[in-house]
């Protein structure tokens, strides 16, 4: 009786893979109430949501804990005593928001909640520390207290993300939503395409520059080495030497900018393949969910037979019973005359 929703909302709640510790796995099949308790008689904050008369969330909020948006529309947190990780996959950008800003309020509350009841315990420890010197009391702590114990922290693989969104209501609406992920993963991989392609293109560039650069310095060593050979050395030896030196540090300052720009590029070509790994697994799941979308269109189908086949058997119900009515009344009609004449024939 002690404890009382004091915020709720409507997301998809998915649960972290405990095999991969990659992969999300979700845990109710539409979107469900996800509500905020406080229990006063314990004084926490938990998250809370049914599906059903199932508990698929129940999350005690430790000080500890970290709500981290990985998209727009999903965010996740890190439950150590269940060990696991839980996704929340939300309508709109508003209501991740929303939810987040509830997580860091509570869990504010939850901290200072925790050191109020660490200074309780210290001040009605010690009296009872000095009225039995004697006696061996054993150790309490915030944890034991309130039931909580943070000294475990999750495991940082498994905040990783699987690209998670939330899944719009309806198969069409699916349908919609990947398509429109997929182009925009086709616009991204055409760009970083292009790049690549230019990127190649400029590193077999900067390749036979460094070629060239590196003959270059190569070539002004042998000279300097072959001055430095000469007797009699004069003052305009000497600054040539000294010009061929700072020629010879600025190509290898340029050849440095120019590893570094390789380095860069590198990247950008892994970062493209990741991409293009990304957009391998969209294209399956748009196919899964188009032959969804295709079972379900023979079921609407099935089901639109079915209703016609109902109809006619009911017209045709009706117009049987139609023609019934119309005889029933014809033999009425008849009885009645039948009954004046007899009528008659009495009088």
């Amino acid at each position: 009786m002690g404890e009382q929703p004091i915020f709720s909302t409507r997301a998809h709640v998915f649960q972290i893979d405990p095999n991969t510790k990659k992969n999300w796995l979700p845990t109710s099949k539409h979107a469900v109430t996800v509500s905020y308790f406080y229990d006063s008689t314990r004084n926490v904050y938990r998250i809370i949501s049914l599906d059903g008369s199932k508990a698929i969330i129940n999350s005690t909020i430790t000080p500890n804990m970290t709500f981290t948006k990985t998209s727009h529309k999903f965010g996740q947190w890190a439950d150590s005593r269940a060990n696991t990780v839980y996704g929340l996959g939300f309508s709109s950008e508003a209501l991740l928001s929303k939810f987040a800003e509830k997580f860091a309020e509570f869990k504010e509350a939850a901290r200072m909640a925790k050191e109020k009841s660490q200074e309780k315990m210290e001040l009605t420890s010690s009296p009872s520390q000095e009225s039995a010197p004697g006696d061996l009391q054993s150790p309490m702590t915030p944890e034991s207290i309130n039931g909580t114990d943070d000294r475990v922290t999750p495991d940082s693989e498994s905040r990783s993300e699987l690209n998670a969104a939330p899944f719009p209501h309806g198969s069409t609406s699916i349908s919609k939503h990947w398509e429109a992920e997929l182009a925009a993963l086709k616009g991204n991989n055409a760009k970083l395409t292009a790049a690549l392609l230019e990127s190649t293109a400029n590193v077999k560039q900067w390749k036979q520059q460094l070629a060239a650069y590196q003959d270059e310095a190569e070539r002004l060593h042998k000279r300097v080495t072959e001055l430095e050979c000469v007797s009699g050395q004069t003052a305009g030896i000497k600054t040539q030497k000294t010009e061929l030196n700072q020629t010879i540090e600025e190509l290898e300052a340029e050849l440095k900018a120019k590893e570094e720009e390789l380095e860069k590029l590198k990247e950008e070509v892994e970062n493209a393949e990741r991409l293009q790994v990304q957009k391998d697994s969209l294209a399956q799941q748009l196919h899964d969910s188009q032959l969804q979308n295709a079972e379900l269109e023979m079921r609407l189908s099935e089901l639109e037979q079915r209703l016609e086949s109902s109809r006619l058997e009911d017209l045709s119900f009706r117009k049987s019973l139609r023609s019934l009515l119309e005889l029933l009344d014809g033999k009425i009609y008849e009885l009645n005359e039948l009954r004046d004449n007899l009528a008659k024939l009495l009088s």
